[in-house]
Formats: C-alpha cells, sequence, structure tokens
C-alpha cells in the first residue's frame, strides 16, 4: 500500500494519485501546481499555507486507503 509522507513532494504525492490534488486544494493548498511543489515537502507547504500537516497526512492516506480497497472518500 502506498503511504504519503510528510517529507514528500507534492509532486510525488501526486505521482501517487493525481486524484489527490482535489483533496490537497480543498483543503486551502493550491499550490498543486506551481513549480514549489516540486521542490517542497508536504510539511514545508502545509506551514507556508497555515495548514495543520499531520491532519493534511491523515486526510490523504484516508484517501489512499479508501482508493484501494475500492471505496469513495474525501
Amino acid at each position: 500500500m502506498a503511504r504519503i509522507t510528510s517529507d514528500m513532494t507534492i509532486g510525488e504525492i501526486l505521482q501517487v494519485d493525481p486524484h489527490m490534488a482535489n483533496l490537497l486544494m480543498s483543503g486551502g493548498m493550491f499550490c498543486v501546481g506551481c513549480p514549489a511543489s516540486q521542490g517542497e515537502s508536504l510539511a514545508e507547504a502545509a506551514m507556508v499555507h497555515g495548514i495543520d500537516p499531520e491532519l493534511l497526512l491523515v486526510r490523504l492516506n484516508t484517501f489512499l486507503e479508501a482508493q484501494e480497497s475500492g471505496q469513495a472518500a474525501e
């Protein structure tokens, strides 16, 4: 099972599952298309946007788990 970690870049996260872009944007992280997203970690991007990185990790990994089990979640 793929697992998202706080040291992954936004670009790496989107390579795991491009559908996570909607989840990131719905949480206030509109940098998914920004060139900086290829070099800054999820933790760094969350800090810049005032988002709790641990909460974001839980949401992203819950999404992945649901995708892998064939359920829709967000």
